[in-house]
């Protein structure tokens, strides 16, 4: 782990967002909250919530943060469903690690509870669009289009 122990303590936001794509029939049915495993939504925006409090124990090198607040959106629209996920502290780190594990936990959660009735769904665009704090202050990647692939 990155000794942080000489930087100060900032306010921090991430703001991060994911999006599942999905048939028109697996749409039908989250909106209609009829999904065999039950509602698809309210599931996926808790599983957010929880794994954003869980970041440092999934991934080795993140730093334990005390979170100040969390809130994940879980939105269909047209042929996908957009997740995003906003969270703050006040810490001498980021919080851009927990933003992108809520959202993808949420793409999990949503992508498992609909594979059934669409066994093609996809997770894609999961990104950072925007956080502040800390020596690069304020950054946003919002109104972008995510990169192309790279060559093999």
């Amino acid at each position: 782990m990155i000794d942080i122990s000489g930087k100060g303590t900032t306010r921090r936001m991430a703001v991060a967002m994911a999006r599942v794509g999905l048939s028109d029939a697996a749409l039908e049915a989250l909106r209609a909250g009829t999904l065999p495993k039950g509602p698809a939504l309210e599931v996926a925006r808790l599983a957010g919530i929880m794994a954003a409090k869980k970041c440092s124990e999934l991934i080795p090198f993140c730093h334990q943060v005390p979170l100040d607040h969390v809130q994940v959106e879980v939105k269909p629209g047209d042929g996908s469903v957009e997740i995003r996920a906003t969270v703050r502290a006040k810490a001498a780190t980021g919080v851009e690690m927990e933003a992108l594990t809520a959202v993808t936990v949420a793409a999990l959660t949503i992508y498992d509870m609909c594979k059934a009735l669409d066994p093609a769904a996809s997770i894609t665009e999961v990104r950072v669009l925007r956080k502040s704090g800390g020596k690069h202050g304020d950054w946003s990647f919002e109104g972008h289009l995510p990169c192309p692939p790279r060559d093999a």
